[in-house]
């Protein structure tokens, strides 16, 4: 791991030593994709591998209580809203969409940090989301979380050693004799000095922080990691030797990881498979190839036409940018039907009247949307029609075939064809 302890501003001068950028400072580093691409590969996608952890129509809904002595519960936030994945061992999968779309919510869930309102947390063949809080103690051994702030969450009133070192204490993993060695070769991991043991979170800059929360979720071996917008606070250059830590203690240890973030150029590099997540729903799910190159659903569309492309720059063809029209609205009352079609240029009288499925489009692909379809190729007629039994305005056809729509996480051997409306198999 020598390339991760490298001072990210040895060939910079105008680079602090957190990896910021200074004041005024003309920003001629590489892009991520470069920078990770140069020592590491892209994670690849296992088809085999057996999930981890299996999420099953997760619901978290928080009550909301009117003023006055008498407090009554007049209605919910519907944050997460009937999520289904898989997270298979050692591999990554990537969560991504706009803030408020459920996102941490969902990680904090799979960590235990909320009590789900319904549906189930599969891991190890035990539903996490009916155990108590004492059966819930040795899973999380198992179940770590890098979370998204690294200034609020390091308590300031402990130093380093004491903050990274406490998983240790508490699990009783080594001899209270040991926690400081041990404190001070994950941070070395992390590519901090390991001689800091003994300074506070003021004293370091916010990538630094970050990696002391990520030395924090390591100490005890996780064989999954809820890694909640790991990279954001920190400077390009130090984003990729992160992610290439992270890919080396994945390989290492075999870690497996839910990967909430923004930076789609972040989540394609370590992420073989991806998520996209709307209004606590999750609209499209599919490897990495199919959402970046053959989205279907025309919010994962609008999400990509944002995303910054060098290369298409230098040559001259920069795609279109796709703008979406409106605010997204309120998880207090989310649109009836597809919760997207307030902002959808595709809506029709049946997205409004007919909630469509995550319908498995191919051998790794799902979508929820009636008019599914690649970029300029969207149907003008619901493809999910015959499957629902309803005609195009939503309406139920009288002796109309029902199809049936698996719902659970995972993927079928057979699939939904939108182009044929047929099931079709490998």
């Amino acid at each position: 791991m020598s390339d991760l302890n490298v001072d990210p501003g040895a060939d910079n001068p105008e680079v602090t030593e957190g990896g910021e950028l200074q004041d005024g400072a003309k920003d001629t580093r590489l892009p991520f994709e470069e920078l990770a691409r140069s020592t590491h590969t892209a994670n690849v996608l296992d088809p085999t591998a057996e999930p981890v952890l299996e999420v099953d129509n997760l619901k978290m809904y928080f009550p909301l209580k009117s003023g006055g002595l008498f407090r009554r519960t007049v209605g919910h936030v519907q944050a997460v809203d009937g999520v289904s994945f898989q997270v298979p061992k050692g591999g990554a999968l990537g969560l991504v969409g706009e803030s408020g779309c459920g996102k941490s919510t969902t990680g904090r869930l799979i960590t235990r940090l909320y009590k789900p309102t319904a549906g189930a947390l599969r891991f190890g063949g035990i539903d996490m989301a009916t155990v108590s809080n004492k059966e819930m103690k040795p899973l999380r051994r198992e179940v770590q979380m890098i979370f998204q702030d690294p200034y609020t969450s390091l308590n300031p009133r402990q130093n380093v050693g004491a903050i990274v070192g406490a998983p240790l204490a508490v699990h009783k993993v080594v001899p209270k004799d040991k926690i400081l060695g041990r404190v001070q070769e994950l941070l070395e991991v992390v590519g901090l000095n390991p001689e800091h043991y003994n300074r506070y979170p003021n004293e370091f800059s916010g990538g630094q922080r970050q990696r002391i929360g990520i030395a924090r979720a390591l100490t005890l071996n996780p064989k999954l990691l809820v890694a909640d917008e790991p990279v954001s606070a920190l400077d390009v250059s130090i984003q990729a030797q992160v992610i290439n830590l992270l890919q080396d203690l994945q390989r290492e240890f075999d870690i497996a990881f839910l990967f909430i973030a923004h930076d789609l150029a972040v989540v394609r590099h370590f992420c073989p498979e991806v998520a996209v997540m709307y209004l606590g729903k999750i609209v499209e799910i599919a490897d990495r190839e199919s959402i970046y190159s053959h989205a279907h659903h025309p919010y994962t569309q609008a999400l990509l036409s944002a995303v910054p492309d060098i290369k298409q720059a230098t040559l001259g063809g920069r795609r279109e940018r796709i703008r979406l029209e409106g605010d997204v609205p309120s998880p207090i009352n989310p649109p009836s039907g597809c919760h997207f079609r307030t902002r959808c240029p595709l809506a029709q009288e049946i997205c409004a009247r007919v909630e469509p499925p995550l319908l498995q489009i191919g051998p790794r692909h799902k979508v929820a949307c009636h008019f599914a379809g690649e970029l300029g190729h969207h149907p003008a007629e619901p493809v999910t029609a015959p499957l629902l039994g309803v005609d195009r305005q939503g309406s139920p056809v009288g002796g109309a075939t029902v199809g049936t729509v698996p719902t659970g996480p995972g993927y079928d051997d057979t699939w939904y064809d939108v182009k044929s409306k047929q099931m079709v198999s490998a």
